[in-house]
């Protein structure tokens, strides 16, 4: 029971950093962390998104997965191929 933020751009970037990380670690490692070993996190899975911050409190620093009602939560739960593409425009 989770939306998105209200801003689809920041969902569209965490995506977009999500699969990154799938393709080259092989796991959805947080985009929004730095790591010093980004494959030995990735083996760990502590931080694979859902991370468990997220899974056990619903705590998403992301803000890929907001509670509703809460700061910057929007409505939406779905996200097409066009605005994540619109979102991560600026970022290219």
């Amino acid at each position: 029971n989770t939306v998105f933020c209200m801003d689809k751009s920041v969902t569209a970037v965490v995506i977009q950093g999500l699969a990154e990380h799938k393709d080259t670690l092989g796991a959805p490692l947080c985009p929004c962390r730095h790591y010093d070993d980004k494959e030995a996190e990735a083996d760990q899975g502590y931080w694979n998104c859902p991370c468990v911050p997220m899974r056990e409190r619903k705590e998403c620093h992301c803000m890929l997965f907001l509670v509703p009602g809460t700061d910057f939560a929007g409505d939406e739960t779905n996200i097409t191929m066009e605005e994540i593409q619109a979102g991560i425009a600026p970022m290219q």
